[in-house]
């Protein structure tokens, strides 16, 4: 973590925890856009056009909030417009680190060890967790935005003129429906399996594994078309697909979401591997990073050994279990 732009403590999983021993997440701190013309956005200030080759998004291939942003990256067609870096899966002592793994790359821009090193070039008196993904913009050297949930929304619109696309996954007519279908999924679903995963206390797993499953089992009811609204792929979906494809080979085991599996709801099974389906989504999903870091969490796994499986998800990937 850092405090005042100095590195003061090995990473731990948990920062911040509630009276009850509720795990916390912490605030993004960066709430810049990328608009067509370079106006200021929801947040934030004014000064970011979206311009072709002047963002570079930092992602890790395990992190679910990460990967939100490379799925709208990918299914709005922004592959040559924003370069990604990827990082190594296993948080080191010192957070994110680059390179150093299969499929993971070294710092194109500076040359920096760690994701830390980003966050002090943009504000040398930051304090807080260094997080991906990062939003980093190469003409002026700056940290644009580090909260996923913004960034797929930019990502929907601000580059309609330089890649036009007929989807829409924030559309105006749906947007009051998928705010609030978002924030249930976000606090019990997206959230909650972190938040049973490093509880503290056996009343805040409880509390929070009981409202995953809640969760989970709402949406195998509500879904009776292709996606969560009806046949319009939305947001809504990505939010949701990123926890589901995690967590049979992940959560169920290491946060100990282990009620049922994913493969025990047919709808929410065939709806994931749907979405698995469309046109580069597979490119954004690396099973083998996703376990690699999940089970590396030393206060989670001091062992570090990790699952081969299940077969059904490296089935549906393509990969061996």
């Amino acid at each position: 973590m850092l405090v005042n732009g100095t590195w003061t403590e090995d990473w731990q999983p948990v920062q911040k925890a509630d009276a009850k021993g509720r795990f916390l997440r912490q605030v993004s701190s960066f709430r810049n856009w990328i608009t067509p013309d370079g106006s200021a956005g929801p947040t934030g200030n004014a000064g970011f056009p979206a311009e072709p080759g002047r963002y570079r998004l930092y992602v890790a291939l395990i992190c679910p909030w990460a990967s939100r942003t490379l799925i709208a990256r990918k299914l709005k067609g922004l592959d040559a417009l924003i370069p990604v870096t990827v990082v190594n899966p296993v948080l080191g002592d010192r957070g994110w680190e680059f390179g150093g793994y299969d499929g993971a790359d070294d710092d194109p821009l500076f040359g920096a060890r760690h994701i830390h090193e980003l966050y002090t070039r943009a504000d040398p008196r930051f304090t807080g967790r260094a997080t991906v993904p990062v939003l980093w913009d190469m003409k002026r050297n700056v940290l644009v935005n580090n909260e996923s949930a913004d960034i797929l929304r930019m990502f929907d619109t601000a580059f309609e003129r330089r890649a036009p696309s007929d989807l829409r996954l924030y559309p105006r007519d749906l947007a009051p429906e998928i705010d609030a279908l978002n924030a249930e999924i976000y606090e019990t679903l997206n959230n909650g399996v972190y938040k049973a995963g490093f509880a503290g206390t056996q009343e805040a797993y409880d509390e929070a594994v009981d409202g995953v499953f809640a969760t989970l089992d709402r949406l195998e009811a509500r879904l009776t078309g292709d996606y969560l609204f009806g046949d319009r792929l939305t947001e809504t979906d990505i939010r949701t697909f990123v926890t589901l494809i995690r967590f049979d080979a992940a959560y169920h085991g290491i946060f100990k979401t282990n009620r049922r599996q994913i493969a025990d709801y047919p709808r929410l099974s065939a709806y994931m591997l749907r979405i698995l389906s469309l046109p580069g989504m597979r490119e954004t999903v690396n099973m083998d990073h996703i376990t690699r870091g999940y089970y590396a969490i030393k206060a989670l796994n001091p062992t570090r050994i990790r699952p081969t499986g299940p077969k059904h998800v490296m089935d549906a990937l393509g990969m061996a279990a």
